[in-house]
């Protein structure tokens, strides 16, 4: 068989779909319809993260010693957005620090920070409650430690690397693994 038959098979089965991955389906474990939060607006997660190179999911809560970390979060939102970089914050009351009325919540993210990147409304992040979306990145790497857990996923929708609250938002480390993926 020649190379250009062999050229033109494999054009064939990939304009014909054989070959071809999508970025929806390496994310299919986010393939969850979730309220935004301190709304009435339901969103896929899998959706949100279509297409992006580098997609990192933020476990918050209003009420943390790392609460601050909204700032930086959006920063990085800030100055990797137009790269590829999705950041989904989810709020969660998993460390009993979540504002009790939805409304703070959202004003602590929104107003006090200026959030501008997706935020879910709150959901459990560890535990045998836990939303899927976080059963999956705990099945592929650990359960959140603590409030301001970072999970950075591949184009693959693999978890490449978790971050504790403990390293922020303006990390060297953070930023290093996000721009090896954008």
């Amino acid at each position: 068989m020649g190379l250009a038959r062999i050229a033109a098979l494999l054009t064939a089965l990939i304009t014909g779909g054989l070959l071809m991955t999508s970025t929806a389906q390496a994310y299919d474990w986010l393939d969850h319809d979730m309220r935004r939060l301190h709304s009435s607006e339901v969103v896929n997660v899998q959706d949100l993260a279509a297409d992006a190179p580098a997609v990192l999911l933020v476990n918050t809560a209003s009420h943390c010693g790392f609460t601050g970390q909204f700032e930086g979060l959006e920063s990085l939102h800030q100055a990797y957005a137009d790269k590829g970089l999705k950041v989904i914050g989810f709020s969660s009351d998993s460390f009993n620090q979540e504002a009790d009325d939805e409304a703070a919540a959202a004003e602590t993210c929104f107003v006090n920070f200026g959030v501008t990147f997706d935020m879910m409304a709150t959901v459990p992040v560890r535990g045998a409650n836990a939303h899927p979306i976080f059963a999956e990145a705990a099945r592929q790497t650990r359960a959140p430690r603590w409030n301001f857990d970072k999970y950075l996923v591949n184009r693959d929708g693999e978890v490449v690397e978790v971050f504790g609250a403990l390293t922020g938002p303006e990390s060297g480390k953070l930023k290093r693994a996000i721009e090896r993926l954008l």
